[in-house]
């Protein structure tokens, strides 16, 4: 196991709908005119290796890889031009979800419906792994495309399957964009981290759905930064000691 490269965020806030690919893939999807913000927090945090729990009542849980942006330096009403001297680096994460309490439709059983908001579906414990690296900004340019991809590895298998594999130059808000269209609202800290969208290839929007199972593990990578690997474990096999 390996701690996460950010431990502790003051502030996780992430963009969904960001790839073109994704948009697609969703059928009555628009492409949004302005990023779309959602948060975590820092107990959805986890270190490559540490188990991801799938929450009591949760039956629809799917994986996001995604390039994580950390902030270096406060930014308060910063300009697209300005936006990249308040980035430390890069990170790569996995946006974790509950497609049948966030309401997707393929997620839901008869009967069901969402929660009306994403707080619980993306914000529950073990939400977010993170790998243990950080790359700094100079040394990539996620303008000019890096792979991102993500597997999904059966219970019993050592065969990965892959789930995603999109570039960065896909995305519809670059990441100056969104740290000027963040931080004109919430002001941003050092270390605080933006997640920043996911591309085309997660579970709920496969015909059938693939959701994840006990048993299984998780992949996520990203060209240049590296990757975070974790298994799924049922809330009663929960690892973590009790409060």
């Amino acid at each position: 196991m390996a701690r996460p490269a950010v431990e502790r965020p003051g502030k996780i806030v992430c963009v969904g709908l960001n790839y073109g690919s994704h948009v697609g893939e969703g059928a009555g999807r628009d492409v949004p005119d302005r990023p779309l913000l959602f948060s975590k927090f820092a107990n959805a945090v986890i270190g490559d290796g540490d188990a991801i729990v799938r929450p009591e009542g949760c039956h629809a849980l799917d994986l996001e890889v995604e390039l994580g942006v950390v902030v270096g330096k406060r930014a308060r009403r910063v300009t697209i031009d300005e936006a990249m001297d308040h980035v430390a680096g890069y990170v790569v994460v996995n946006d974790v979800s509950a497609r049948d309490w966030q309401g997707s439709p393929p997620a839901l059983r008869e009967g069901e419906k969402g929660d009306g908001q994403w707080l619980r579906a993306k914000g529950s414990d073990t939400f977010l792994p993170m790998c243990p690296v950080l790359v700094t900004k100079d040394e990539l340019d996620p303008a000019a495309g890096l792979r991102l991809r993500s597997w999904r590895i059966p219970a019993g298998s050592d065969e990965p399957i892959l789930m995603q594999d999109g570039t960065t130059a896909d995305m519809i808000f670059g990441i100056p964009e969104l740290i000027a269209f963040i931080s004109r609202h919430i002001t941003l800290e050092p270390g605080d981290v933006i997640a920043t969208g996911t591309p085309a290839g997660v579970g709920v929007f496969r015909d059938p759905p693939v959701f994840l199972e006990p048993g299984d593990r998780v992949r996520v990578e990203i060209e240049g930064i590296g990757a975070v690997e974790n298994p799924i474990v049922d809330w009663t096999e929960d690892p973590r000691p009790a409060p």
